[in-house]
């Protein structure tokens, strides 16, 4: 199936985009160069898609560089990490704090505050909405989380303030929150897996700190997975783009047509202050020298590149069922503006412990050794306040400093303003490099970005980014098998990444190890196994492929449920292996003993 039956060749595919969808594919091709001839194409001057590094001054910032994009992810990423152990880097651990709202709106899941107390029969109402949810999953599935919620009749102030903003965090969902379908925000709360907030405390909402994963340098991992694929025979194609497909046939394969710049010397990086849209326009119009124009046949052809772009590209060769499918998605504009504008930060969001918000009482629950621990430790990292013109809308920023590891660490923010000294090679706002995510620029009136004071500003990016929405999960999700499915091969064509399922790092691992498995690759003998990994594969290729993966039993692979709860870090952080449902934060910030109970392997997986 993997062969040309007629000349015994190896099968010629052609990936499009070596984001993590398409290194993923070509990588689990290149496990078979007597069954495959793997050519990667890539439009940007750089693998990795939307997962970069940019570099920084290391005196000033006491980091040679800093991550853009995508930053890190949750301790259930195994297809990523396997990736990061082959390639001999190593993400880490850390403990996440957040800050969302500013003033008598803001909350935390370090201490409880004013807004906690205030809508404390909200969250116990809450808690018992989740379970009602979660009993009539299917019908809620259906159901947008705008709309589950006013079913409940919760107060505006607890949606907008305290719901929210918690599922935006995870999700990467941005302005499309309340449009997600009910059945995603039920499972943050209520699944032991993947429930970045689970359990819900029915006091305080979240008390606990989420284990989350602090990716390493990423151009480094790209460019070292890069040349690991054309050691081993895979064709990498930088600054080549497939323009359009000319002819797909059951006999004839893919014939496509390729435009490859010529380019004097180019950064390997996207530009700081540039869209892709502006960054392409750039280098065509400076720094190309010409283009070459060509046309190539395939025997298969895998698109890891957005729907939009590959129904540009496949253009009068699409299928009717490829245009209704691809042209569903919905896509948003949003811009990052990376930057060590301090005064900015402080204006709109809460960065250090605020005595006069916080609360030692919950409904008769002493939390003052909650509040106590927290002037001494909270230093959040993922912050999120409500924009002034519209509640409901977002705006993100990150604590580079206090999440990247790269960075050194301070015992304290007041570090910056009382002990200059202690870090005297490096500029004093350097413990504040932050990112800023204004999202949509359909909603610019919205934004605060022309507050941010321009020489503050390190760089800015624009993104295309999928909008989340129940309607993704109803007319596009559930016919993706249409474009994959064994009926589909005779036009030779696959279809991966992230975009088929959630905005993920590591779904677009698995979309394109999917792709390359109906192609006829086997499934990498590691992941084999990781039970929890392949399980995750299994469900994808199922929904997405309507296929389904060998179920062979292997020795040292996981033996019930309950095994499925141990996170491995081995291979991204030394010997440093622990029970998700046991993890307790360093510093005694996590006391809920709920947490630290060993979950029933009775419990539900999802």
């Amino acid at each position: 199936m993997s062969a040309d039956c007629e000349t015994g060749r190896p099968k010629r595919v052609l990936v499009v985009g070596a984001g993590a969808a398409g290194m993923a594919c070509a990588d689990t091709l290149a496990q078979h160069p007597d069954r495959f001839h793997v050519s990667v194409v890539e439009a940007q001057s750089h693998c990795g898609g939307q997962m970069f590094s940019i570099p920084i001054d290391q005196k000033e910032y006491g980091a040679s560089w800093l991550n853009q994009g995508v930053q890190g992810g949750s301790h259930i990423y195994h297809h990523t990490f396997y990736v990061f152990k082959k390639l001999n880097h190593h993400p880490q651990p850390v403990d996440l704090q957040v800050s969302f709202g500013k003033g008598n709106t803001f909350w935390t899941n370090v201490y409880p505050t004013q807004l906690v107390a205030r809508h404390s029969k909200d969250i116990k109402r809450f808690s018992w909405a989740i379970k009602v949810m979660r009993w009539f999953e299917l019908i809620f599935a259906m159901i947008p989380i705008k709309v589950s919620l006013k079913m409940f009749f919760f107060s505006d102030e607890f949606i907008n303030c305290m719901i929210y903003p918690s599922l935006a965090l995870f999700l990467g969902t941005g302005n499309a929150t309340p449009n997600l379908p009910t059945v995603m925000m039920e499972r943050l709360y209520t699944s032991p897996t993947y429930g970045m907030w689970y359990p819900i405390d029915r006091k305080m909402l979240t008390s606990n700190l989420p284990p989350m994963v602090v990716f390493p340098e990423a151009t480094a991992v790209y460019s070292d997975w890069k040349e690991s694929l054309e050691k081993r025979g895979v064709s990498i194609r930088l600054d080549t783009e497939v323009k359009q497909v000319l002819a797909r046939s059951q006999q004839d394969g893919v014939r496509v047509s390729i435009i490859r710049k010529l380019k004097s010397n180019v950064s390997p990086l996207p530009s700081a202050d540039a869209s892709d849209s502006e960054q392409e326009v750039k280098h065509s119009e400076n720094d190309a020298i010409g283009e070459e124009l060509l046309e190539e046949t395939y025997d298969e052809i895998v698109f890891c590149v957005l729907a939009d772009t590959a129904k540009q590209i496949l253009g009068k060769e699409a299928r009717w069922i490829e245009k209704k499918v691809l042209g569903s998605t919905i896509w948003s504009d949003d811009v990052t503006v990376t930057h060590n504008d301090l005064d900015y930060m402080k204006r709109w969001y809460e960065l250090q412990y605020n005595d006069q918000v916080a609360v030692s009482d919950l409904s008769g629950r002493d939390e003052s050794g909650r509040v106590e621990k927290a002037k001494k430790l909270f230093q959040p990292m993922y912050l999120i306040k409500q924009t002034p013109a519209d509640a409901r809308k977002l705006e993100m920023s990150f604590d580079c400093s206090a999440f990247q590891y790269q960075f050194p660490k301070a015992r304290s923010r007041e570090i910056q303003v009382s002990e200059p000294a202690c870090f005297p090679n490096r500029h004093v706002s350097c413990l504040h490099f932050s990112q800023t995510i204004f999202l949509n620029n359909k909603h610019v009136d919205t934004w605060s970005k022309n507050e941010i004071r321009p020489e503050k500003i390190i760089a800015e990016n624009w993104w295309h980014q999928l909008c989340h929405s129940y309607a993704h999960y109803l007319f596009v999700v559930p016919f993706l098998f249409c474009l994959n499915r064994v009926r589909s091969h005779r036009y030779h064509t696959r279809f991966a990444g992230s975009w088929t399922l959630v905005n993920a790092h590591e779904v677009a691992v698995i979309s394109g190890i999917a792709a390359a498995y109906s192609l006829g690759a086997d499934y990498p003998k590691e992941l084999k196994e990781d039970r929890f990994a392949r399980l995750c594969f299994r469900l994808y290729l199922l929904l997405v492929h309507w296929r389904c993966s060998e179920s062979n039993k292997h020795e040292h692979g996981f033996d019930s449920i309950d095994d499925c709860y141990y996170m491995s870090f081995q291979g991204c952080h030394a010997a440093q292996s622990f029970r998700v449902d046991e993890f307790v934060i360093q510093g005694g910030l996590c006391e809920n003993k709920r947490w630290t109970r060993l979950q029933s392997a009775s419990k539900p997986l999802y």
